[in-house]
């Protein structure tokens, strides 16, 4: 069963994920509404999967996702995003393994998730 650590600041976004994840037999194993406190569990939770909102994630402090992998290496780290353009390529050049529009449809978004799963259970 993959384990996931929610990083997300909105409530509802959150809750949404947590019964999608469900859904797919995913395990949320810690839940983060800002940055220190997600630095904090990722080691302790032992993730497999790390979703994380994009706009969290402080920007004045350079590659923040390499603080986040340092933590956490072999977990796969997904940023969800609201845009699609410049952020996009800014989250997959942070450090980010894939990134999900905030946007997407339920399915797409479990289309996505299982996707990054079955990389987990492949590697």
């Amino acid at each position: 069963m993959t384990r996931v650590l929610l990083a997300i600041p909105q409530l509802d976004v959150s809750a949404a994920l947590r019964l999608l994840l469900l859904d797919l037999d995913m395990t949320v194993v810690g839940e983060a509404t800002d940055w220190a406190t997600t630095l904090a569990l990722a080691p302790a939770s032992r993730p497999d999967m790390l979703l994380v909102d994009w706009e969290m994630i402080p920007l004045n402090s350079g590659n923040t996702l390499s603080q986040l992998r340092a933590v956490c290496p072999a977990a796969v780290v997904i940023v969800l995003i609201s845009q699609m353009d410049a952020r996009q390529q800014a989250a997959l050049s942070a450090g980010a393994d894939a990134f999900i529009s905030k946007g997407e449809m339920p399915n797409r978004v479990a289309d996505r998730l299982r996707a990054a799963a079955d990389g987990i259970r492949l590697a």
